[in-house]
């Protein structure tokens, strides 16, 4: 009975999978909404035009278009440029690759704007003062700015990521032997589906759960010294 009809070590390989996926796209997603924030607040308009081109797609297609978009867009893409050089075999992408790309370009394109509002709440006179100290752009950057964002992103960024981890799923339909992928598997091969949907949403609940517990202790440690007594 535990071990769900011979399924348990499929569900819990797939389980893995999710949050290697999950946490893999995360940091996809982090650079790459920290690299779109310094775009739309750069004084140069077409970094500014790309980084509002970016998040205004992004955001505007659903996250399973990304996912089918990604792994088999790129693929046309990559055996399409092969075929130019005369490569006659076929290049497959890679499942996790893929899901990582399309989920973390997602997550990315909303935490640019988290980002962004973060970068901005931070007083100005901080930056101002550094520049009159004769600091450089990037160690204002490491030593004045990136600390002091985490306190005003991390409760935006802990939600985004929560819908990432929901997102994971999505890249089932590539193949990727992840937690819905090897549960639809298994009720393929039993016939019960009640009983392993159901052991896969209070996974998904359990790794919610996690993540929200995480995320408070994050919030705490990025807001010390803020505290009122």
């Amino acid at each position: 009975m535990f071990d769900l009809y011979g399924f348990g070590g499929t569900l819990a390989a797939g389980t893995w999978v999710t949050i290697k996926l999950a946490l893999a796209s995360l940091l996809f997603g982090l650079i790459l909404g920290l690299l779109g924030a310094g775009a739309k607040l750069s004084r140069f308009f077409l970094l500014r035009t790309a980084a509002d081109i970016f998040t205004t797609v992004v955001r505007g297609v659903p996250e399973l278009v990304l996912v089918l978009a990604v792994y088999f867009g790129g693929a046309v893409i990559i055996n399409g440029l092969a075929a130019q050089i005369g490569y006659s075999g076929y290049i497959e992408i890679n499942a996790f690759a893929a899901g990582v790309l399309a989920i973390g370009t997602a997550f990315g394109a909303y935490a640019t704007e988290v980002f962004r509002g973060a970068i901005l709440a931070i007083p100005i006179g901080q930056v101002e003062a550094a520049r009159a100290l004769g600091m450089p752009v990037l160690l204002i950057f490491r030593r004045i700015v990136l600390p002091q964002v985490w306190r005003y992103a991390l409760p935006a960024l802990g939600n985004l990521f929560l819908i990432l981890q929901k997102n994971t799923a999505l890249v089932s339909v590539t193949g990727l032997s992840e937690l819905m992928r090897n549960t639809t598997v298994a009720v393929g091969y039993t016939r019960k589906p009640f009983t392993f949907y159901l052991t896969a949403a209070l996974i998904y609940l359990g790794l919610t759960t996690i993540t929200m517990i995480g995320n408070q202790f994050l919030e705490q440690w990025a807001g010390r010294g803020y505290r009122e007594a």
